[in-house]
């Protein structure tokens, strides 16, 4: 039998009610026993050590065990509780392992004031002092107690002085307490909770259930995707947080069915008790939520949100509800978010394939064990799911019993028609959708999923045909879950979503294809063009999008001359494919051309089309040639060549007069014409990965004529084409105006001195030119530099001059480990600080990692005045995508940090409250973990007064000097 792990150990009961932690010798046998028999004859399952641990004994096995299953934490601290290593360690394992799942932690403060356990002062001040020289060699679990009764002093809970009122009052209060969140019933989650535990705790962090704020965060994503589920989960998980729940389940149903009014209703009878509320209207629902939750902490969940009006009517905003209140929305449209306000978002993604199959096992089998002889077709059931819960779950539940022929069949049968139950559910986004948004869509899902299409260039060829802008539409299809964008500019359709769609057409003229709008089927292709009826011919001859991609029947491309209305063509992946008829070539109408993969091509016919705006010939590995172009194309904006052997390109090139972008990738040794450069509107090169990249060299004779006729090429980027020294002699005297030159990874050895002529050049990169020993010139106006791994690298000094730098803007990543003398001030440290008035400072900041850090993105962070400062968000992305900088060890960073971060406009005048303001630069990494790193910071003289910086706290100066002027007044009056 094979076996499945479940992937979720979460279990949505608990072994104990309550676990009490205690110090022993303070509480054991008054107070703490006394809660314990109250909490026991109220019914409420209590876990009580009754060891008595000698000291630095371990915490046992069991009573971790006891910690993890316990669903309330009760930690009693009294007056010596921090004397005990044994309770601060149980301390800290109970608020990562409950706290840390959202669950309910109650401090009490048992004859000990909370500001004492805070500033960690008094009794157990004296007790951390004490443990401090005990486990000198072991800082780190220091740390963490200090940490962690620091947290539990900022947590709600209840403070016992005595002699200020009755014991068994003060306990009978806590009993109550805690035996009314016992009575809370959790709701229903899943027969089988796969993959819940991550996803929760993820929230659980964005929601920061700790906060005293109001927060909303909105979970997003595809119908069928477990939005509903997760959120029964998180609710369970936090309920026990609030004094007031509502879980209002199916909005978008509800309210057309019912009314807002019906589900305001609904709002104030779970949070209030109160079952006959009666409601006019929605404006008057909203002015009693408003008035009677304000004082409440709420946690309100709003599932299935579909329009912003049922936001507005429910949740209005953060001051609707009470402090520490907590609201999550689920919805398929993440737009409806940014439309209410709501900043904090999680979009949820399907399972993977380890908890696709074993959700598939539980349902199909009720069992984490199947027999080995279903593997293959379980895994193709998984597959065809592409990790959606809702159709593992219906399909498993209609396997359930089946033999393992029925499972194929079925299977077989799922291919052809989807299952409805999972089409309807599916179906409800794009009933959503306005009509030429549901065009799009189709469009999108039958001719463009996978991977051979960006998404700039499907909105390009979108484009064409709708003469409309596509970015706002495929936004709304983004918003609405129904298409995934990726990192890399790519997008996705789920299998099933496009399996939606196609359904979707192919139900417009279920026997008849020549009777529905869109055909991408060859078969179906095929048959229409066979069919010789006049009604059939007619309406496939007006067609405006022919696509045969992957057709592997297809050996020729037949004449075309007849489809005058033809706007796309596209033969993407015909792998037999070996002749292209002339017609293809004299398409007057013809906007998008595709033959990208077409392996076996040898030839392509001349092109004259004047209507041409794509042309993609990428990856056709035996065309050693570039079609002839026969008269101006003015609409192709940008060419990319890729895996072509492609050795040069025709005179006949130049007839693309609008051409601005042209990108050569993986195409061999290739040569670049003259002409080329003379084509005005050409600004980016890109030629990556090339054997050899062949530039046209100049006579002495031509050497006159380059300074007065030069292309207008901005960026070039030729990274990887095995480039040496006689590039900057010879082919580089061609892009004068260029602004960005990236050589990564070529074979040249020194950065010449000729290179300083290049006076528009801003931005340069020679990272991992191995063979680069030297520079012997830098253009006058160059602000990022980055030489990573240049391991022959000998030339620091030149790239460290103080001159260069001064001025600000720059951006240096060099080999090798030192802080320039220039700098005035260093720290070893995770952090450096200066003080400063008047206005925020320029500055420069280099940072040092030793040979011993790790490889990562380090985060500049901001304290001003011990508050972090806020990034303005309209200039994240104005340098690599956001804050961070790539760091390696033993390479030396100099930045200019407003470089790194743009401030808000109006952080000068918050900053005006203090004559001297300390700011504190923290360097952190993606998870927000301090990184240790030498640094240092240089004020830039050409911007700041000099007096206006301190590296030492200037107040405390100023103390110092007050104190002895007061001294020397005293002598003076005392002689």
């Amino acid at each position: 039998m094979a076996l499945l792990t479940p992937s979720s150990s979460f279990c949505y009961g608990f072994t104990y009610d309550v676990f009490l932690s205690f110090r022993g010798l303070d509480t054991r046998y008054g107070f703490t026993g006394n809660l314990y028999i109250a909490l026991h004859n109220k019914g409420i399952h209590t876990f009580i050590d009754n060891e008595e641990l000698e000291r630095g004994q371990e915490i046992t096995p069991s009573l971790l065990k006891a910690i993890e299953e316990s669903r309330i934490a009760i930690i009693i601290l009294s007056e010596n509780y921090a004397s005990s290593s044994f309770c601060l360690d149980e301390l800290v394992k109970i608020l990562d392992d409950i706290k840390g799942k959202g669950r309910l932690v109650l401090p009490i403060f048992y004859d000990i004031d909370p500001s004492i356990v805070r500033k960690q002062a008094g009794s157990y001040g004296e007790a951390l002092a004490m443990h401090e020289e005990r486990f000198k060699n072991n800082m780190q679990r220091l740390h963490k107690w200090r940490s962690a009764l620091q947290q539990v002093a900022n947590l709600s809970g209840w403070h016992f002085k005595k002699g200020e009122g009755y014991e068994y009052e003060f306990i009978g209060n806590i009993v109550e307490h805690v035996s009314n969140k016992m009575n809370r019933v959790a709701l229903p989650v899943a027969d089988y909770p796969v993959g819940l535990e991550p996803r929760m705790l993820e929230i659980n962090s964005l929601l920061d259930v700790g906060s005293e704020e109001v927060n909303m965060i909105g979970i997003h994503g595809s119908g069928g995707i477990g939005k509903t589920t997760l959120a029964l989960a998180v609710y369970n998980l936090i309920a026990d947080h609030f004094e007031a729940l509502c879980f209002l389940e199916n909005v978008r149903e509800n309210s057309n069915k019912h009314g807002l009014e019906h589900l305001q209703k609904i709002i104030l009878s779970e949070t209030l008790g109160e079952k006959k509320i009666k409601l006019s209207s929605v404006k008057q629902g909203i002015s009693i939520i408003k008035h009677r939750l304000q004082q409440k902490k709420v946690l309100l969940i709003l599932d299935d949100v579909d329009k912003i009006e049922q936001l507005e009517a429910l949740v209005g905003g953060s001051d609707w509800l009470g402090s520490g209140s907590r609201v999550i929305i689920t919805s398929r449209d993440k737009h409806l978010f940014e439309s209410h306000g709501v900043n904090r978002t999680y979009e949820l993604n399907v399972l993977d394939e380890k908890d696709a199959l074993q959700l598939l096992t539980w349902k199909a089998f009720k069992a984490e064990k199947f027999h080995p002889s279903y593997l293959d077709v379980m895994k193709r059931v998984v597959a065809y799911a592409s990790g959606l819960p809702l159709a593992l779950t219906v399909m498993g539940s209609n396997l359930f019993g089946k033999n393992i022929q029925e499972w194929e069949s079925a299977l077989h049968r799922y291919e052809i028609i989807p299952n409805k139950e999972i089409q309807n559910i599916l179906k409800v986004s794009f009933d959503a959708l306005e009509e030429d948004e549901q065009s799009v869509f189709l469009d999108i899902a039958c001719f463009y999923t996978g991977t051979k299409h960006t998404l700039t260039s499907v909105e390009k060829m979108l484009h064409v045909h709708y003469d409309a802008c596509m970015k706002y539409h495929i936004g709304v299809l983004v918003e609405k879950s129904l298409i995934k964008i990726n990192w890399f500019g790519g997008f996705s359709v789920h299998d099933l979503i496009e399996d939606m769609t196609k359904e979707i057409v192919r139900l417009e003229s279920p026997d008849d294809p020549g009777k529905r709008s869109r055909l991408w089927f060859h078969e179906d292709i095929i048959q229409v063009l066979e069919d010789n009826t006049t009604d059939s011919l007619k309406k496939f001859l007006n067609v405006k999008i022919l696509n045969f991609d992957e057709a592997n029947c297809l050996t020729e491309i037949p004449d075309v001359s007849c489809l005058l209305n033809l706007e796309e063509f596209s033969f993407y992946n015909c792998s037999n494919l070996i002749k292209i008829h002339e017609s293809v070539g004299l398409l007057d109408k013809l906007k998008v051309l595709s033959a990208r993969g077409c392996t076996k091509l040898r030839r392509f016919p001349p092109i004259k089309l004047a209507s041409l705006e794509h042309l993609d010939l990428s990856f056709c590995l035996n065309l050693k040639s570039f079609p002839e172009i026969l008269g101006k194309i003015e609409n192709i904006t940008e060419l990319v060549l890729e895996g072509i052997p492609i050795i040069d390109l025709p005179f006949s090139f130049q007839n693309l007069t609008h051409l601005q972008t042209l990108q050569l990738r993986c195409c061999g040794t290739f040569s670049l014409p003259r002409n080329l450069f003379m084509m005005p509107n050409l600004v980016v090169i890109i030629a990556w990965g090339l054997n050899g990249l062949i530039l046209p060299k100049q006579s002495e004779g031509e050497q006159t004529v380059i300074l007065t006729v030069t292309s207008n090429v901005e960026r070039l980027y030729l990274p990887y084409c095995r480039l040496s020294n006689d590039f900057f002699a010879t082919s580089l005297t061609w892009f004068r105006n260029v602004k960005e030159l990236i050589l990564t990874g070529n074979n040249f050895t020194i950065l010449p001195e000729c290179i300083k002529e290049y006076h528009l050049l801003s931005e340069l990169h020679v990272d991992d030119c191995k063979y680069l020993r030297e520079v012997r010139g830098i253009p006058p106006n160059l602000e990022i530099f980055s030489a990573h791994l240049c391991k022959s690298w000998t030339s620091t000094e030149m790239l460290l001059n103080q001159e260069l730098h001064e001025a600000g803007s720059t951006m240096f990543k060099l080999p090798g480990s030192r802080i320039p003398d220039w700098f005035e001030h260093c720290s070893s440290g995770g952090s450096i600080s200066f003080w400063f008035r008047n206005k925020f400072p320029a500055i420069a900041v280099c940072l040092v990692p030793d040979s011993m850090f790790v490889i990562s993105s380090i985060y500049p962070i901001v304290i001003i005045n011990g508050k972090e400062s806020q990034l303005d968000s309209r200039n994240r992305n104005e340098y690599g995508g956001d804050h961070s900088l790539y760091v390696r060890p033993d390479h030396t960073y100099i930045f200019d940090l407003q470089k790194i971060i743009k401030f808000e406009d109006n952080l000068d005048e918050a900053l005006l409250n203090k004559e001297w303001n300390h700011m504190e630069i923290m360097y952190k990494d993606k998870n927000n973990h301090s990184m240790f790193i030498e640094s240092g910071i240089h004020v830039f003289k050409q911007k700041n007064r000099i007096e206006d910086i301190r590296f030492t706290d200037p107040t405390l100066e100023e103390s110092t000097n007050l104190q002895g002027n007061l001294f020397c007044c005293v002598l003076s009056l005392y002689f």
